[in-house]
């Protein structure tokens, strides 16, 4: 195991799976993450304007570096369609060394 305090794991969700894979292949291109896993067909219930609302949604799982964590923000802020878009970052305490090589590698500029 190697020590992955680098990374971040970012969470995200979307109003379509097509949304989703847009806002991916954005980010990709741009090299702010080095993977993004969509997870279809999840259920939210949350507060907005103070109204209680209940969508289906996608979970965006990204894959990605300290240094990259601002800019992969500031880019979902622009190209989401939500007011707000989540984004919430877990840092990563360790992994396997090859994964977060390549990660690494696909995020550097």
């Amino acid at each position: 195991m190697k020590d992955g305090r680098a990374f971040r794991i970012v969470l995200s969700t979307a109003g379509s799976e097509e949304e989703g894979a847009r806002i991916a292949k954005s980010l990709l291109d741009r090299k702010l993450c080095a993977c993004v896993n969509l997870v279809p067909k999840i259920r939210s219930l949350y507060r907005w304007e103070g109204a209680l609302q209940d969508d289906a949604e996608v979970l965006l799982i990204m894959k990605t570096t300290r240094e990259n964590l601002q800019l992969l923000s500031d880019h979902l802020a622009e190209i989401h369609s939500y007011d707000v878009p989540e984004v919430l970052a877990i840092a990563v305490e360790e992994g396997s060394a090859s994964y977060l090589e390549w990660r690494a590698e696909i995020c550097a500029d």
